[in-house]
């Protein structure tokens, strides 16, 4: 089975559609599937729901596909950083269903395990417990959180082989594990493409199994959320 595509269009091609469910990896700009995300918004599809941390910032990453309007519901942990999110949060414009952190990870996980739901003590007692079961158990109230997935999922990787094996570099090692195993189809884009064998087995972070398609995508730019300077101290002999 070929998985290595030569473009990002050729790695979409056949998979976008209006309304459909996408899980997008990263955590603020790091690890984020820049190139893919380019790749929805050129295709033009519409009506989106958005599994990701966050959207990135105003004018990159998903920040992008909100520009255009694009997604209709983001499924997050944090606005923060993303003005025009916020905006089209408040403005009734975009849907969005709030997570604590932990939680939104541990539902992409379950549902790249195959686990339906699960319960966690975050949340009981609020507004995020709201609708949904609590249960007691050792003496301790527990809130039920139902599992995650997507139609695709667009994940980043420093180095993939052409089974699809991917190996994740420091901070991108964030979300972007967990979403290749809870999508459909995963696409990766990765920055070095190596051969089949390259990447010793106990360096893979994601097994090919979980990887339909690839994409090498070369010396990516990486953005920088915040950048923070102090002057340079000089010595002085």
């Amino acid at each position: 089975m070929q998985k290595v595509y030569p473009t990002v269009s050729e790695a979409l091609a056949g998979l976008l559609r209006d309304g459909m469910t996408i899980m997008s990896g990263g955590f603020g700009l790091c690890g984020i599937p820049q190139a893919l995300i380019e790749g929805v918004r050129l295709s033009g599809v519409r009506d989106l729901t958005v599994i990701s941390n966050n959207a990135g910032v105003d004018g990159i990453g998903l920040g992008t596909l909100l520009e255009t309007r694009q997604v209709s519901k983001m499924i997050s942990s944090y606005v923060g950083e993303n003005k025009l999110f916020a905006e089209q949060y408040l403005s009734g414009e975009l849907e969005l269903e709030f997570n604590p952190q932990g939680t939104l990870a541990e539902r992409i996980r379950a549902g790249g395990a195959g686990i339906p739901a699960f319960f966690t003590k975050t949340g009981v007692g609020t507004i995020i417990a709201e609708g949904k079961p609590v249960q007691e158990f050792d003496g301790e109230m527990y809130v039920m959180e139902r599992r995650l997935v997507a139609d695709i999922s667009l994940v980043h990787a420093w180095q993939g082989d052409h089974e699809g094996n991917l190996v994740y570099r420091k901070t991108a090692r964030n979300f972007n594990p967990m979403m290749a195993t809870a999508g459909k189809v995963t696409i990766a884009e990765v920055e070095e493409l190596v051969e089949t064998g390259k990447i010793h087995p106990d360096h893979v972070h994601t097994p090919g199994i979980f990887v339909s398609r690839l994409v090498h995508v070369p010396e990516p730019v990486k953005h920088i959320e915040k950048r923070t300077t102090r002057p340079r101290v000089e010595e002085t002999v």
